[in-house]
């Protein structure tokens, strides 16, 4: 199947296009949000060729398709007409989605992801710096001592994310529940100012010491603070938003940044920053009392449950509290243990993909191995050994297996975000060769655990069932359709955007309209009305699936302009009017009225040939398709 093929089998399993409100993409998922989920056929849409997977996330339909090809099935998709929207539109609809707790965690999420590249970067630097001072590398190269300069750069490279990380999660917690994200920077760096006393500095019992406000307010920087910080965006960005409302546009520029920064800062230092940094420091000490466990427990729990937390979606709040261990402690002991339960899920997969005859799940099973081992297991996971069910809990054994000997070794993280193959740079301070037998362990114990005990084959599904769902049934082998405008024919290839003119989305005409009215150009059913009023599906006798595009990127005009006359699911005769545009309003935004008319089924047809040239009125011929 090519991918115009695979993009119309996906959207036919998701229940047809009038199923689907909006349809996303990230590096690896298709994100589809859907009216009715009972209306989608799961079975088929696993058994598409290239699908890796689906699952329902977050209020989304997430179809796995892996990095690379994702893109190219979603303009496919698009191209046949799925309506689309942004990550962050598909955020906010998904926001509304599942209960106050998931909804909470999906905000850490959202919050700390942005900053994980800079945490991510510093991880590496500490890594190289810990081999960089090995005495065994210094001898190889003949170093004595490194110039205390250099010493110094170094130390720059490894401490300033950690220094400024508060002020990054007040930053991204502004971003997040809309505050200015400037307001929120500065705010940020206003609790860890150079003129406060630093907060490591009093920890280490030295002469430095908290001031004390009123006599008993002890108030110091918030240097390794993530929690209050979190709040303090939280509150800040609402305040925010509160003091806007009341405040007049003319005086806004002025009034609500000094209000905002004033009245947070004050909370932040002396009230919101000593109450939840006692509250961050009983979650640090539950935390580390949990991975001081004898034994290999905190392994053995924590790999063993992992995955099982990323499969219910609420695997962000482990982000909370390795920034809270790496920015107190420099050290992340979940990061070695979390590396052991996701080795073991692309080890379960590779067993499944050198056990199995099937050469569809082979090709599925490798590259989502090959995911799982750069960090990202969901491929692996729905894709294969949740499928398969024994894969799926055997790996979370290997996984515990592989925990507790991460917590005999005592390995731990200089940072997180990264693990299995790029996690091995977080290890080169001396840790190296304990990681790699940690992964070898996890990675034995997956394999061998799966492919003698928790996959038998499965025969390869039969292609005759598939292609009869695919073909669909024609009434007619041969039709003609009139022109749905008036105005001048302008040849595809012709028009002013490489979607259209390049033929993906099917062959057709477009006509530059000399009045603001369209017409049906065949007998058929509406299958799509965009709410916008600028873009329509029609399904005529012959099977043909017509698309009229009114105008160039006139989405953006958000319905300004457009009035729909037919809605989907109505049944409309030849010359039936079905909507009304105002060519003024589309050329006052600077846009081109010119209206693409596409079947874009065309792979169904031997024939689709254009009738018209020149100049048409609405009712004329203009094309015909041929079976």
């Amino acid at each position: 199947m090519n991918n115009t093929e695979i993009a119309k089998s996906v959207i036919e399993a998701l229940g047809g296009r009038e199923n689907v409100n909006s349809v996303a993409h990230c590096a690896t998922r298709l994100r589809v949000m859907v009216k009715d989920e009972n209306k989608i056929d799961k079975a088929r849409v696993e058994d598409i060729e290239k699908v890796q997977g689906a699952f329902f996330n977050s209020g989304q339909y997430q179809i796995i398709f892996g990095t690379g090809t994702v893109n190219k099935i979603y303009d496919e998709v698009v191209a046949l007409g799925l309506p689309t929207s942004s990550k962050d539109d598909m955020k906010a609809e998904a926001a509304k989605q599942g209960n106050a707790f998931q909804r909470a965690i999906r905000t850490f999420g959202d919050v700390f992801v942005p900053i994980i590249p800079a945490i991510v970067a510093t991880g590496l630097f500490m890594g190289f710096r810990g081999l960089l001072t090995q005495e065994a590398i210094m001898s190889f190269f003949g170093i004595a001592e490194y110039n205390p300069d250099f010493i110094t750069y170094t130390q720059i490279l490894t401490d300033t994310a950690f220094i400024v990380l508060p002020a990054l999660v007040v930053w991204s917690t502004f971003r997040v529940f809309g505050g200015n994200q400037t307001i929120g920077i500065v705010l940020g760096m206003m609790l860890i100012s150079g003129s406060l006393p630093n907060a490591w500095a009093v920890a280490s019992g030295g002469d430095v010491t908290p001031m004390q406000f009123f006599g008993f307010i002890p108030v110091v920087g918030l240097q390794g603070s993530v929690l209050p910080a979190f709040i303090i965006g939280i509150v800040g960005a609402k305040f925010e938003k509160l003091v806007r409302k009341y405040v007049p546009e003319v005086l806004d520029l002025l009034v609500t940044p000094f209000v905002t920064l004033l009245v947070m800062s004050i909370l932040g230092l002396f009230v919101i920053g000593p109450v939840f940094h006692v509250v961050e420091n009983y979650i640090l000490a539950a935390t580390n009392a949990l991975l001081a466990l004898p034994f290999g427990l905190p392994g053995l729990l924590i790999g063993g449950l992992h995955q099982v937390v990323v499969v219910s979606g609420v695997h962000h709040i482990f982000n909370l509290l390795e920034s809270q261990l790496v920015a107190n402690t420099g050290a992340n002991p979940f990061n070695a243990i979390i590396t052991a339960a996701m080795t073991a899920q692309g080890a379960a997969t590779i067993a499944v993909g050198v056990k199995t005859k099937n050469p569809k799940l082979k090709a599925l099973a490798f590259p989502a191995a090959l995911a799982a081992f750069l960090g990202i297991t969901e491929p692996a996971i729905f894709g294969v050994n949740l499928r398969f069910r024994k894969p799926f809990f055997l790996s979370l054994i290997a996984g515990a297996i592989g925990g507790a000997v991460a917590s005999l070794l005592g390995l731990a993280g200089t940072a997180f975000g990264i693990t299995i193959i790029p996690g091995t740079l977080l290890y080169l301070n001396g840790q190296l060769f304990s990681y790699l037998l940690m992964v070898a362990v996890s990675f034995v114990a997956g394999f061998t655990l799966t492919y003698m005990f928790g996959f038998e084959d499965e025969e390869a599904p039969a292609k005759a069932t598939e292609t009869a769902k695919e073909v669909p049934v024609a009434l007619v082998n041969e039709e003609t359709f009139v022109s749905p405008l008036s105005g001048e024919v302008v040849a595809l290839e012709n028009v002013n955007d490489p979607v259209f003119s390049s033929g993906a989305m099917g062959k057709g005409l477009a006509v530059k309209p000399s009045e603001g009215v369209v017409y049906a150009p065949a007998d058929a059913e509406v299958t799509i009305a965009f709410e916008t009023g600028h873009a329509y599906g029609l399904k005529t006798a012959s099977g043909a699936e017509i698309l009229i595009h009114i105008g160039i990127d006139t989405v953006s005009m958000n319905g300004e302009g457009f009035e729909k006359l037919v809605a989907a699911g109505d049944t409309v005769a030849a010359g039936t009017p079905i909507a009304k545009f105002d060519a003024g309003k589309i050329a006052a935004a600077g846009l081109d009225d010119t209206t693409m008319v596409i079947v874009t089924n065309t792979a169904e047809f031997t024939t689709v040939e254009a009738l018209a040239n020149a100049t048409v009125a609405h009712g004329d011929a203009f094309l015909k398709v041929v079976k």
